[in-house]
């Protein structure tokens, strides 16, 4: 499971600048004018920091790198702390397979930020869960699968790109189909086309598209598990672990607005339910256990996995909460248009309903715990 290439090392300090100065700058065009930040993307990528928790299961894999790194994006401007995301689980899939062709030719080129790609994941995740149908199918051919269908939400995603696909297979003399897991590469001549066309109200700079999928084939050196089973065991606390990194910021950010409406309205303020202290010693608990998990995100335990779901499932409610009271603490002065409480707010919730959701959690925690 050795990584083949050299990947760049974390440099802390150009991953503070481009969070402080370069996404700052940029925070209000993303959130208004709904522009993909491609540049910033690649520019964290070439910081080291998707490469950060790729060692592979066998390797020294610790996760609290990328958490927090995502974090400090994600206090700037949470579109870009989702895209570090989708880009950091494309890495988490390569490095969590047993692909040497993908872990040689396309892992490190992703760790860079050279290669940009999303996870393809929520529809799989929701059919797992038997929340809606599988969208893809496949049929097998010489040398892999032909795959058509079409995924409603692949996050920063452009021409080019790559993302994960699961499709269904159909097995001779079973009512069941087998589930497949790949890598696929985003391109229109190959039978992918990409559509922007999501209104959202926060997070439109995330490159979200629908992927229409048309007799693509999918060579099997880009299988990541066939059948897929024991590769997402292996792959789920990861994915949902490194999603408290987007969590993490909004929540920091949250308490300092506040913090910093103290002096001209601290006065008013102590009338509210919830102070700065209360949100930051939920907080403070909250990423203790996380960074604690991270350090074993290959525990396939059951046991691990609910550890995992609680707490991506806190994190969410307390970044939703935080917003709230960052918005009341405010006042007018954050309900203004270019006010950062009311960005917040919006850009909280979709903390709560990017896959897995809040009601997707609450069942996956409900079923493990029956």
């Amino acid at each position: 499971m050795n990584i083949a290439a050299p990947l760049t090392p974390l440099d802390m300090d150009a991953v503070e600048s481009i969070a402080s100065n370069d996404l700052t700058a940029l925070v209000r065009k993303i959130d208004d004018e709904r522009i993909y930040p491609e540049e910033i993307v690649r520019a964290f990528g070439a910081a080291g920091t998707y490469g950060t928790h790729i060692g592979g299961i066998n390797g020294n894999t610790d996760l609290t790198n990328a958490i927090a790194t995502m974090a400090r994006a994600s206090e700037v401007c949470l579109s870009t702390g989702f895209c570090m995301w989708c880009q950091d689980t494309l890495a988490w899939y390569l490095a969590s397979s047993d692909n040497d062709f993908l872990k040689t030719n396309i892992l490190p080129k992703v760790a860079k930020g050279e290669i940009l790609g999303g996870t393809g994941m929520s529809n799989p995740m929701k059919a797992m869960a038997e929340i809606e149908p599988m969208r893809l199918k496949g049929t097998r051919v010489e040398g892999g699968y032909k795959v058509k269908g079409m995924l409603p939400w692949v996050s920063n995603l452009i021409e080019d790109g790559y993302f994960g696909m699961m499709f269904h297979v159909d097995v001779e003399g079973s009512d069941t189909p087998k589930r497949v897991m790949a890598i696929a590469h985003a391109s229109v001549e190959k039978g992918i086309k990409l559509k922007l066309d999501h209104e959202f109200v926060a997070m439109g700079g995330t490159a979200t598209c629908n992927a229409q999928i048309r007799d693509y084939f999918v060579s099997d050196d880009y299988i990541l598990g066939d059948p897929a089973g024991d590769y997402i065991q292996r792959i789920r606390p990861g994915f949902t672990l490194l999603q408290c990194g987007m969590a993490a910021g909004i929540i920091k950010n949250c308490i300092d607005l506040m913090k910093q409406v103290d002096t001209p309205l601290g006065h008013i303020n102590e009338y509210l339910e919830k102070q700065p202290e209360d949100i930051e010693a939920e907080y403070n608990a909250l990423l203790a256990d996380v960074l604690e998990m991270a350090k074993t995100p290959y525990d396939l335990s059951d046991e691990f996995y609910l550890r995992v779901l609680k707490a991506r499932l806190a994190g969410g409610e307390l970044a939703m909460e935080a917003a709230h009271w960052a918005q009341l603490h405010c006042g007018a002065r954050g309900y203004v248009t270019h006010g950062a409480a009311q960005r917040r707010l919006r850009e909280a919730y979709f903390v709560g309903i990017v896959t897995p959701a809040t009601k997707h959690l609450r069942k996956m925690i409900a079923e493990l715990e029956a």
